[in-house]
């Protein structure tokens, strides 16, 4: 373990022995028994952490194949509103182009509170189908999910939301909340390996199921077999079970401890954010808050991001920088999955002296305000 890199970034991230030797394992028949009890342990162990009754179906592939089998399947021919204000919710709106008979984004910038007042208009007007990222960690914010459901259910819309980034991290009810299609995907929170996603989608969406479908990403396929415990294409065996293991780990640890520590977790980041002087790059509001799972900071001026986060690798860490038009403008730290009070503050402990070394006096020490917080 010493040599490897410690991935303190928004996914993936670093997975527990116990996950990575899962996948240690012999090729099995996946239409055999044991393939079927995984898949339904997976069933039931993810229903509580999307906070639904639904069945889940997991799909391999990716959460951006999620994504796209949610509007694929539930919002071909429709008029969609996609909520953006970071890239995963640009990712939405660019699956809705494709498929729905008229896609329209509500924008605001990266990182600040959506238009929700244009959004109900929009709704009032016959929008019949609304995306949203609930956890946008290209910005990290978290965005109004409890909000978009209710003028979901107002206007009698469909709501999409990709909890990809929240789900096992943070406090997701999708059924309390109106969300009747909920995706997450394997190597953010829940600390498996990436290239496994699952959906849950409610009755109401299965009202609305498009008549020609993707073939491949076909969830009335996978609810289909779901039914016998079973997946209806190859399943990427070892990454399912990885991903058991992982569920695993959440029960034993409790889902609301969980929660509790990525919390915990990320406001230690924002107190060394604070302590460093340095700007949390996301806007806050009634609606919208702090990510509970990753944090942007704003590079101060004169602070190169190759050179920064180049300087915090060399003490085994890796960060992220930002994405498209706000790359090089800030860094954001992941604090998801398997991580804890020891990866916290190695990761601000690197950081801090990164920024010393860069030549930033910084204002005061941010591990001690991390450690501070990190009272779990």
């Amino acid at each position: 373990m010493q040599d490897e890199t410690l991935l303190m970034m928004p996914g993936p991230v670093p997975m527990p022995q116990r996950v990575r030797m899962a996948m240690a394992r012999q090729a099995i028949n996946h239409r055999g028994a044991e393939f079927g009890e995984c898949l339904k342990d997976l069933n039931r162990m993810l229903k509580p952490m999307f906070g639904t009754e639904n069945d889940i179906m997991v799909i391999s592939g990716s959460g951006t194949a999620a994504m796209e089998a949610s509007v694929a399947n539930f919002c071909a021919g429709k008029k969609v509103a996609s909520l953006v204000n970071g890239k995963f919710g640009e990712r939405l709106f660019k699956i809705s182009e494709i498929y729905a008979e008229e896609a329209t984004e509500f924008k605001s910038e990266w990182g600040t509170p959506l238009p929700l007042e244009e959004l109900e208009k929009a709704l009032e007007e016959g929008t019949e189908a609304v995306t949203l990222v609930h956890n946008e960690t290209s910005a990290a914010i978290k965005n109004p999910a409890e909000e978009v459901g209710r003028l979901c259910r107002k206007y009698d819309a469909l709501f999409i939301m990709d909890g990809i980034t929240s789900i096992a991290g943070d406090e997701v009810l999708a059924d309390r909340w109106g969300a009747d299609v909920t995706v997450v995907g394997s190597q953010k929170c829940l600390a498996a390996p990436a290239g496994l996603s699952a959906v849950s989608a409610s009755e109401k969406a299965w009202e609305n199921l498009a008549e020609k479908r993707p073939f491949y990403l076909d969830l009335a396929a996978y609810k289909k077999s779901a039914a016998k415990d079973q997946t209806p294409f190859t399943p990427a065996v070892p990454l399912f079970f990885a991903m058991r293991e992982a569920c695993r780990i959440i029960e034993e640890e409790g889902l609301e401890n969980r929660i509790a520590r990525h919390k915990n977790m990320a406001e230690a980041v924002r107190a060394a954010a604070g302590a460093w002087g340095l700007e949390l790059f996301c806007q806050t509001d009634k609606f919208h808050t702090y990510s509970n799972t990753a944090t942007a900071i704003s590079y101060p001026d004169g602070i190169i991001d190759s050179d920064f986060r180049g300087a915090v690798k060399k003490y085994g860490i890796e960060i992220s920088g930002g994405q498209d038009h706000v790359k090089g403008k800030i860094f954001r730290i992941g604090t998801m999955g398997a991580t804890g009070i020891p990866e916290v503050l190695s990761v601000v402990s690197a950081a801090e002296k990164a920024l010393r070394e860069l030549g930033f006096k910084v204002e005061s020490s941010g591990t001690e305000a991390a450690a501070d917080v990190l009272k779990i």
